[in-house]
């Protein structure tokens, strides 16, 4: 049984046709390039060799392995071989269960009930309970992101041994769609004397339940994660995130090497097995090597985020000039090089999203390439020739080489601007500071529900505070289910375009590659470790 009542709905209506390239989404414009799919993978042998390891050249080092203290992307990925969640999404984007056999949700939709699954075990020998779900949940809802924004005055506690409660304190239509999400901050589970030991900066061990347990950390060097010999597999047929999970090769390696071209070569030269991000100019080279797969999935959205606080974009006008000014397909060849590696998509969620995440409006405002329009809009902003700072990071080829396009647009608008470049942890800190920046390109990582979005937070940088945003979030999370929220996102597209809290230029692919021998390595949120073989 996978749950009842309201979590069936969610499941069903979590389904997003997008995925398996099933057309082009309404909505989407970015005419008949081909789909990436975010499952790129390849054919599994009938019969996967066991045994060997796997050496992944990673291109950035987490900050930390325990999620609910970071949104780190690298973190998710590493992490979530060691931990698992209560419930996770198919390549569907369908709630599943994982440490949860079953839930389900009171008439009121202010409880959520959770069977847990029996003879689980973490990897220091300890059966999980109850106790070690509510300890771990109850803290992620009050230090993680994802967890304050969504589950306000809400609280797990334990019924018995093996059934643990949600009390909301009013329904959440995006309760179960978060709790399942495998990116960054996502809710992993842990035994409960860790999470009594932790400080702000985490757990003192990483101690999970995933198919993977922690080895070693080698500082700016590698992560070694070993099999668990006693991990406990779901019964249900292996799909995006959900079913039967197996470590078939003995040793992981996450080799930090954040120079893509470093990842490149050592995938030739045998020292990798897999290079987890490698650079577009890259791929031909791979293409033409009978030994090398190369595989496309979805990375995020390039937005432009304007500071909100301080300066120019403080006015809304300034905003919507730019939005109408630039040109989108410009940014993105710059950015991906290639029409392969990028969509244009005038929705807020990404292209394989909107499926179910689907609006029209607005979408005229995306793409205008209107020089003209924008220099009024601007006039009518004030704006006096003063120099407008654009602020990036160099260790994310296409945010860099976007912001670079970028700049010459803003220029040929006649906006004095200086563009500063700075390494991924500098940039990270000194974007919190409103002084020091007026436009920042980043690159946003897919979210699960639109609520969920980085520019919609009055904490992250650019600093969104929007009183008619407050009400639409308060009514989206406050719907009963999924199907009445779904009503609310034509009203939160429209506010997108109005307010314009950041400028969506496109969606972007990412590429990694990996050896013929490497069988059935998976991407949903990020690279899928678990089943996957080596064959060497």
């Amino acid at each position: 049984m996978k749950g009842s009542g309201i979590a069936k709905k969610v499941s069903v209506l979590l389904l997003a046709c997008a995925l398996a390239g099933c057309g082009t989404p309404a909505g989407q414009s970015g005419g008949d390039k081909p789909q990436a799919k975010p499952e790129a993978s390849t054919t599994a042998p009938t019969e996967a060799k066991k045994g060997g390891e796997l050496r992944i050249a990673y291109q950035a080092q987490p900050p930390t392995l325990d999620p609910h203290v970071t949104t780190s992307q690298a973190s998710a990925t590493i992490g979530r071989s060691i931990f698992e969640t209560l419930v996770t999404v198919d390549s569907n984007y369908r709630i599943q269960p994982m440490l949860a056999d079953s839930w389900e949700q009171s008439e009121d939709g202010k409880t959520l009930v959770f069977h847990l699954r029996k003879g689980v075990r973490f990897h220091n020998g300890k059966e999980m309970t109850a106790d070690d779900v509510v300890a771990s949940m109850n803290r992620w809802i009050k230090i993680s992101s994802a967890g304050k924004d969504h589950f306000k005055g809400a609280a797990f506690e334990a019924k018995d041994a093996q059934t643990a409660t949600l009390h909301l304190q009013q329904p959440t239509s995006t309760a179960l769609p978060i709790m399942a999400y495998g990116g960054g901050n996502y809710p992993a589970i842990m035994p409960k004397e860790l999470i009594d030991g932790a400080d702000p900066k985490g757990v003192k061990e990483y101690v999970g339940t995933g198919p993977f347990q922690f080895k070693e950390w080698q500082q700016d060097q590698e992560i070694h994660l070993t099999k668990f010999a006693d991990y406990q597999a779901r019964s249900e047929a292996a799909d995006g995130l959900a079913g039967k999970r197996e470590a078939l090769v003995d040793d992981l390696r996450f080799i930090f090497t954040p120079d893509s071209s470093t990842q490149v070569a050592g995938l030739l030269s045998g020292e990798y097995d897999v290079a987890a991000d490698v650079s577009y100019d890259s791929v031909q080279q791979l293409e033409t090597n009978s030994d090398i797969q190369v595989n496309v999935a979805p990375t995020g959205m390039l937005n432009l985020f304007f500071n909100k606080k301080k300066g120019l974009f403080t006015d809304v006008k300034a905003r919507q000039a730019i939005g109408a000014g630039i040109d989108v397909e410009s940014i993105l060849i710059a950015a991906y090089t290639d029409e392969k590696y990028y969509q244009k998509n005038a929705n807020m969620m990404m292209y394989y999203q909107v499926g179910q995440w689907a609006s029209e409006n607005g979408k005229e405002l995306y793409n205008q390439n209107n020089p003209e329009k924008a220099k009024q809009l601007l006039k009518e902003a004030g704006y006096q020739g003063e120099e407008i700072k654009i602020v990036t990071s160099r260790d994310y080829e296409d945010m860099y080489n976007g912001a670079v396009a970028l700049q010459q647009q803003m220029e040929k608008l006649g906006i004095k601007t200086k563009l500063e470049v700075y390494d991924w942890p500098t940039f990270t800190e000194l974007r919190n500071d409103e002084n020091k920046f007026d436009i920042l390109v980043i690159t946003n990582t897919p979210k699960p529900e639109p609520s969920s979005l980085a520019f919609m937070r009055k904490d992250f940088p650019g600093w969104t505070d929007s009183p008619e945003l407050d009400k639409l979030l308060s009514e989206f999370r406050g719907a009963p289910n999924l199907e009445k929220a779904i009503d609310v996102y034509g009203k939160m597209q429209t506010w997108f375009y109005e307010y314009v809290p950041v400028v969506k230029v496109g969606d972007g692919n990412s590429i990694s590659s990996s050896k013929k021998a490497v069988q059935n390595l998976k991407w949903l949120d990020g690279l899928v470790f678990w089943n996957v073989s080596n064959q060497e």
